[in-house]
């Protein structure tokens, strides 16, 4: 997949492209439905499929005070956008200018400029530019005079009716239920950041030595508690992971949330890499213990489910 950040830059072939327009935060199966089609549409023409997206979620610049917690980097949504096939994705920066830009002017600067597009494929309740004046309807319209056609595609619904979208997936995730998230998603649900420097404790004090994940403000965590989940090294390597995301309640009566995970089998250095982890399942709730002996204990339980859950539903490396 070609990546393109300058719209100035030539990114349609003599043919035109079929072009699809959103945020795309966790390219969610909801998401790959409406990018199929768009597939399937733009070889049918004989053009290229292109996704416009943007650097940062709208929200943070039009709302800020309300702008969700993401699903994704914008690393990890291009590489997900790659595995879905289609043939070029522009990542257009997003600002107050951009914010306070016509829906007309951004129909004629990007999609007609810029992209010589033939057709659009965007969900029915799509909106853009100033106002959010941006719809179907004048797609439609400013289609029939430009020269494009346009198809609103409705959401894609789940085995409940209710329809796949970013929004459901964040709540799901909220409330600790990432068996159900990585339904909606297609795959776990996966934070990245650098292994940095905790307290120690980990190894010295309770034998369980854990990788601490410091994740970029802004990115969506799991309620606080116990899962099974994959860790993914610098080096492509993955381990089975039980991981914790909470405020050590046996050791502080107040702290941060701190996210760290248990790597099955591994005993080296990772300070200063960048690591994956995805969650597959919770495990249990975060609680105090009386004693760092019952904590000990209650981790060892804990690893041990991990791992077993993990490879009983073949998770993780084999062996």
């Amino acid at each position: 997949m070609r990546v393109v950040h300058d719209l100035g830059a030539a990114v349609a072939p003599p043919a035109g492209s079929a072009v699809t327009i959103g945020a795309y935060d966790g390219v969610h199966l909801g998401h790959r439905h409406v990018l199929a089609l768009l597939r399937e549409k733009a070889a049918g023409r004989g053009v290229q499929s292109v996704v416009v997206t943007f650097d940062r979620h709208p929200a943070t610049v039009v709302r800020p005070e309300s702008a969700p917690l993401l699903l994704t980097d914008l690393d990890q949504k291009l590489e997900l956008l790659a595995s879905a096939g289609v043939d070029c994705t522009v990542v257009i920066r997003f600002d107050e200018v951009r914010a306070n830009e016509m829906a007309e002017d951004f129909v004629t600067e990007v999609l007609v400029d810029a992209l010589r597009t033939r057709l659009v494929v965007v969900g029915s309740d799509f909106h853009f530019g100033h106002g959010r004046k941006g719809n179907v309807a004048l797609l439609t319209d400013m289609g029939r005079r430009l020269g494009f056609d346009t198809i609103g595609v409705s959401l894609a619904d789940d085995d409940s009716g209710e329809p796949v979208s970013s929004t459901r997936i964040r709540r799901l995730i909220a409330a600790g239920d990432v068996r159900e998230a990585s339904r909606l998603l297609g795959r776990p649900h996966q934070v990245r950041g650098v292994v940095v420097h905790g307290d120690g404790r980990g190894g010295a004090t309770l034998g369980l030595p854990t990788a601490n994940l410091q994740v970029p403000d802004g990115i969506a965590l799991p309620a606080e508690g116990i899962y099974a989940g994959l860790f993914e090294r610098s080096d492509g390597i993955v381990h089975r992971a039980a991981a914790s995301y909470g405020r050590r309640p046996t050791f502080y009566a107040e702290a941060q949330p701190l996210l760290e995970a248990h790597l099955v089998g591994f005993s080296g250095d990772l300070y200063g890499e960048e690591g994956h982890l995805s969650f597959v399942e919770r495990l249990r709730g975060e609680k105090r213990f009386e004693s760092v002996e019952a904590l000990v204990a209650q981790m060892r339980a804990d690893v041990e489910r991990a791992d077993a859950l993990l490879r009983a539903q073949a998770w993780g490396p084999a062996g």
